[in-house]
């Protein structure tokens, strides 16, 4: 049931990090797999090391007309979208609320939410037609906690996570699923960017004691984006060696 052959899924933000090794792995399971970011020649990078499974089309989800032609080329070339899996984001950067640039603000609403609700809208008429389709969101623990100085985030992804259920709710009828991964400490580029002394003190915050790897991240997205989890929808997911179930952030 892990087995993707003949379906297509379109992954958000898959030129690097999360996005790109989910996107290797789900290639490698048997899915037609079209990458979207912004940049083509990192895209052109990945679809050369992954293969004919996949294509990239060069977009910036924050502008409806660029996100929207990126999907429909996308169908043209692989056919009806059976998921989507809303991964790009920005981090709106840390800045105490009573100085926070309002255009920084909005942008990261429209590129963390309103994107994410352009791209569902726009991948839905053919799923509820065809009576089966899976969205997937990409979350984070500020979806579920607070986080001192970055109000932009915190709202966004607390935004997704709201827009994940209820678009579950309403769509369930037709067999359509959407879920929201939580991603925790995951060890990316961004976070190998950080000092070593200062990886150490996140690593002792989490309860399992180390980072995570995206690649335990992209396996728990391929099962929530699988039919194996054909009856798991409106779920937020957490894969965080325990984090939010821990006392101490």
């Amino acid at each position: 049931m892990m087995d993707f052959g003949g379906q297509h899924i379109v992954i958000t933000g898959a030129s690097s990090g999360i996005g790109l090794v989910a996107a290797k792995l789900l290639a490698g399971r048997g899915a037609k797999v079209s990458l979207l970011a912004r940049r083509q020649d990192m895209l052109d990078e990945a679809v050369a090391e992954i293969g004919a499974n996949a294509a990239g089309f060069a977009a910036d989800v924050g502008d409806k007309v660029q996100l929207e032609a990126a999907l429909d080329a996308a169908a043209s070339h692989f056919g009806p979208i059976h998921g989507l899996f809303a991964n790009a984001g920005l981090t709106g950067g840390f800045t105490p609320a009573v100085h926070f640039d309002p255009e920084v603000f909005e942008q990261t609403i429209r590129v963390n939410l309103t994107s994410v609700f352009w791209a569902i809208q726009k991948v839905l008429p053919p799923m509820i037609e065809a009576k089966k389709g899976v969205i997937l969101v990409t979350g984070s623990m500020g979806s579920k906690r607070g986080m001192a100085m970055n109000p932009a985030y915190v709202a966004s992804k607390h935004g997704v996570l709201g827009l994940t259920r209820a678009i579950a709710v309403e769509m369930a009828p037709h067999n359509v699923r959407a879920n929201c991964i939580i991603p925790g400490f995951i060890r990316t580029e961004a976070l190998d960017r950080i000092p070593p002394e200062q990886q150490g003190k996140i690593e002792a915050r989490i309860p399992q004691r180390r980072m995570g790897s995206p690649e335990e991240l992209a396996e728990v997205a391929a099962f929530l984006l699988s039919d194996a989890a054909s009856h798991v929808t409106g779920q937020d997911w957490a894969v965080d060696g325990g984090v939010l179930e821990s006392i101490e952030v």
